[in-house]
């Protein structure tokens, strides 16, 4: 990661610890596919006028009490994106972490994804139709 992108990181990352966290739903999360949709649901892309849309994946892992444990890592970001695309982007998922945090657990669930990495996509950017191969 080049210097500039880790500064872009770190801020992000103090975005998301120096501000106070609260449930996005009361809905409880009871399967991994919750964890995803739970956090679908606080997605907050930035606006066209301040960044080109892209794809960015950020890994998150939980304590028993759903708060986020260790810190989030970007692990993924489109490649035509620019600098200010990537900032506005890793502020968006710290939003979205914030929003949904602490994750409303069940007992069982809680104890199924203490520690557990988990890979969460954030996609924006429309796919493009599959071409269709002409044969000679």
């Amino acid at each position: 990661m080049s210097r500039r992108g880790g500064k872009l990181l770190l801020v992000a990352a103090m975005l998301l610890l120096g501000v106070s966290s609260t449930a996005a739903e009361d809905a409880q999360v009871n399967t991994i596919q919750d964890i995803f949709r739970h956090l679908l649901t606080c997605w907050r892309p930035p606006s066209p006028a301040k960044a080109r849309p892209l794809d960015i994946t950020v890994v998150v892992s939980f304590n028993r009490a759903g708060n986020i444990l260790g810190h989030p890592r970007i692990t993924y970001e489109s490649a035509e994106a620019s600098d200010n695309d990537r900032l506005q982007y890793r502020i968006a998922v710290m939003e979205a972490l914030q929003r949904c945090t602490p994750m409303p657990f069940t007992d069982a669930m809680a104890g199924a994804a203490a520690g557990r990495p988990f890979a969460i996509q954030f996609r924006n950017r429309k796919t493009s139709p599959p071409t269709q191969e002409r044969r000679a």
